[in-house]
C-alpha cells in the first residue's frame, strides 16, 4: 500500500513497486526484461542511489533502492526508470498511450516497526514472486537474479547493472558466510508460510 502523502527522504531505503496499464502483462518477453535492464543501466549511470534489489514479472516490477545523501530523490529515481522503460517500449513496439498504471507505491523500510526484519522477509518476497506466477523455478534462476548477491559472495551479476547489498544484511552474522546462513532462515520462513497458504 502507497503512502497518501509521500514521504521524500534522503539516506533511507524504499521499497517501490508500480503495475503495467491496465495491469496488462505488457513486460512479459523479451522487450519487457530488456528495457527494464537498459532503464536501470541509465539511471545508475545519471543519478547516484544505492539499487538493493529489483525484479520484474509480467505486469509489474520491484525496486528497492537506498537514497543518498545530497543525491537525486526517489521520486526523481522512479521517474526517470518508469519514462525510460514506457518510451523504450513504446518506440520499439509502435504502442501508443499510457505504459503504467498509476503512481507507484512506495514504502521507507526504516519506519516499519522492525526494520531489519521487514527487508529480509521482503527481499525473499520479491525474489519469489516471479517463481509464484510461473515464469520462474526458483529466485535463484530469475531473469534479474538479484538473490545471488546475497547469497554468493563477490557474485556480480551476468547483466550490467549493479546491485549493493544492503548494510543491514552485514548484522546477520560476524561475516558473509554466517550471514548468509541467517538470511537463508527467512527464506526457509517464507517457504513455510506459503505451504500453510496453499493448503
Amino acid at each position: 500500500m502507497s503512502d497518501r502523502t509521500r514521504i521524500i527522504l534522503q539516506e533511507v531505503t524504499y521499497h517501490c513497486y508500480t503495475r503495467c496499464h491496465g495491469t496488462r502483462n505488457l513486460l512479459q518477453g523479451k522487450y519487457g526484461k530488456l528495457y527494464f535492464i537498459e532503464a536501470i543501466k541509465m539511471c545508475q549511470a545519471y543519478y547516484k542511489f544505492e539499487l538493493i534489489a529489483s525484479e520484474i514479472v509480467a505486469n509489474h516490477i520491484h525496486l528497492v533502492i537506498r537514497t543518498l545523501q545530497d543525491e537525486e530523490t526517489i521520486s526523481r529515481i522512479m521517474q526517470y526508470i518508469k519514462a525510460r522503460i514506457a518510451e523504450k517500449y513504446n518506440r520499439a513496439t509502435g504502442r501508443t498511450g499510457a505504459f503504467w498504471n498509476e503512481r507507484y507505491g512506495c514504502k521507507i523500510i526504516e519506519h516499519a516497526e522492525d526494520p531489519e526484519n521487514y527487508l529480509f522477509r521482503l527481499l525473499w518476497y520479491i525474489g519469489y514472486n516471479p517463481v509464484r506466477k510461473l515464469l520462474s523455478s526458483n529466485p535463484r534462476k530469475n531473469d534479474i537474479g538479484f538473490i545471488n548477491c546475497y547469497l554468493i559472495e563477490g557474485y556480480e551479476l551476468s547483466i550490467p547493472i549493479k546491485i549493493t547489498i544492503h548494510s543491514y544484511f552485514y548484522k546477520l552474522g560476524n561475516n558473509f558466510a554466517e550471514c548468509v546462513k541467517k538470511f537463508l532462515e527467512y527464506e526457509d520462513a517464507y517457504l513455510r508460510r506459503l505451504d500453510l497458504y496453499f493448503c
